[in-house]
């Protein structure tokens, strides 16, 4: 299957680059492209691509606010939304997953983890560069709400912590998978069932419950 990819971005010379990456590979289509975030989201509306790839800083309307008209919580049917920027701040990254992003990866990435958060979006998983994970970690654990992190419905089980540790550690399901030496369906099983208890619409808003309730420690 082709997954058709709406890139947003204000600058001309990183739209072309990401997109000569992207409609380089024999199963990603660049279908559209935007240069501001009002003209992403509606472009993103009218074709309704696989993934949106936004940057942050955009005329009009940022990435954040774009990606939260179009996958957050009030959003019926979400669209998968990664973000990609050269600003690693911790207020970005809480920002843009909270908006429902299902990715977060820095300009200098490279191709290799650009494609795999592509890949990992469209499955329905999300990739967050390891080189801001315990900037993310950082954001989470020392976050001081007033309300305290919702409570689960029901008491996780063992294995569900298992699983809840190594989504907040952003390992797909197959690393999920071979790491704690049970199926892939197991794995799909245990995660729908964490998605249930906590009220979560993916595997970010779980992983931040995860960071927000102190089960991974900077």
């Amino acid at each position: 299957m082709t997954i058709r990819v709406l890139i947003a971005d204000d600058q001309d010379i990183v739209r072309a680059g990401l997109t000569t990456i992207l409609d380089g590979q024999p199963d990603i289509d660049v279908i559209a492209q935007a240069t501001d975030g009002r003209q992403a989201v509606a472009l993103a509306r009218q074709l309704r691509p696989d993934v949106c790839l936004f940057d942050i800083r955009m005329p009009h309307l940022d990435g954040i606010e774009a990606t939260r008209q179009l996958a957050g919580p009030d959003v019926t049917e979400p669209l998968a939304v990664v973000v990609i920027t050269t600003f690693d701040t911790d207020e970005y990254v809480h920002g843009a997953l909270k908006a429902g992003a299902r990715g977060f990866l820095l300009k200098d990435a490279g191709p290799d983890l650009l494609l795999q958060a592509i890949h990992a979006a469209a499955d329905g998983e999300a990739l967050i560069a390891p080189s801001i994970t315990t900037l993310l970690l950082a954001s989470f654990s020392n976050m001081h709400t007033q309300a305290p992190p919702a409570q689960p419905i029901a008491a996780l089980t063992a294995r569900e912590e298992e699983v809840l540790i190594t989504v907040a550690r952003g390992r797909t399901n197959l690393e999920i998978a071979n790491e704690l030496h049970i199926s892939l369906s197991t794995v799909k099983f245990h995660l729908a069932s964490l998605m249930t208890k906590l009220g979560a619409r993916n595997r970010v808003e779980v992983a931040m419950w995860a960071y927000e309730t102190n089960r991974v420690i900077v």
